[in-house]
């Protein structure tokens, strides 16, 4: 009886513990939920060096496959690919989904300008590090400005452009860009409310968190918006020089790009398809998964 108890007494202090744990820091332990799920249906985790740079990327699908590359947006990760990536993987592709420089568990360079232009350019240092040759390649909010640029100046590693819910094209956001850096529980829930319909109520102490989180990571978020915000990198008039195969996908709901970004990447790419999307916002790619998947898998096969 005494050893049982003793085990009680543990087996108790050890969940306070993790009790208290998860409500200072619930975001690390999403995280770490998160990365275990990835372990488990058998993601494989790699960094490689880029340009001097340390990126971590994340690797699914059969080695042998066709290749896609997925880039993410502002503020985002290669976790923001989870509910997408997994249509490419199971159909046969071999799937690459990088931590830009400054994001997600890659390193985040003091002295990197987090322009649009030179993570264009960290991505095609990640094609060379990787040895991919030629590749189809996605990317979505700035990740697809950042596809935009890498499929220009580099036409013969792209043989398919995929752009979710992109800009690119020269047009003022009509909504306060610091809000990609929220700084109070009012300001998370507008962004929120731009990113998706109908968002959910976040609870009070994980809104605390992100806004910790927020808080570390925003120069980073600045100093990307600020160089974004000159307009110099704009694709206006490079996209009417692409070639392949361009699928341009948009939720109808969103509210960070407007429909002229995509309609206008449409009408400068006549060999382009515009899939839209009623329902979804801005994180189509994620929540509205399970109608985008198919497109994206038709497209290619195409």
């Amino acid at each position: 009886m005494k050893a049982i108890k003793r085990l009680l007494w543990v087996v108790g202090v050890l969940v306070l513990v993790a009790g208290i744990g998860f409500w200072e820091r619930p975001v690390s332990y999403f995280n770490e939920a998160l990365y275990l799920r990835e372990c488990l249906s058998g993601v494989e985790n790699h960094t490689v060096q880029v340009a001097g740079y340390r990126v971590h990327y994340l690797a699914e699908g059969p080695a042998g496959g066709p290749v896609v590359v997925l880039v993410h947006g502002l503020g985002g990760r290669a976790e923001d690919w989870r509910e997408l990536a997994p249509y490419f993987a199971k159909a046969g592709y071999r799937v690459y989904l990088p931590d830009l420089p400054g994001y997600g568990r890659s390193e985040q360079p003091t002295g990197f300008s987090y322009s649009v232009r030179d993570e264009a350019h960290v991505v095609v240092g990640f094609l060379d590090a990787l040895g991919l040759k030629q590749v189809g390649l996605g990317g979505w909010s700035m990740g697809g400005w950042i596809a935009q640029l890498v499929a220009s100046e580099h036409p013969e590693r792209v043989n398919r452009l995929m752009l979710f819910d992109a800009v690119g094209i020269d047009e003022k956001p009509d909504w306060d860009t610091q809000l990609f850096t929220p700084t109070t529980p009012a300001e998370l829930d507008q962004l929120d409310a731009l990113l998706m319909p109908k968002p959910p109520k976040v609870p009070g102490f994980v809104a605390r968190d992100i806004l910790r989180v927020s808080n570390q990571n925003a120069w980073v978020i600045h100093r990307a918006v600020a160089t974004m915000l000159t307009a110099q990198d704009t694709t206006d008039n490079l996209l009417p020089g692409l070639r392949m195969p361009v699928l341009i996908v948009r939720g109808a709901e969103d509210l960070i790009t407007s429909p002229r970004q995509a309609e206008t990447m449409h009408r400068l790419l006549p060999q382009s398809d515009l899939e839209v999307f009623p329902g979804c916002g801005h994180l189509a790619p994620g929540q509205c998964a399970a109608q985008v998947g198919p497109k994206a898998m038709e497209f290619l096969r195409r």
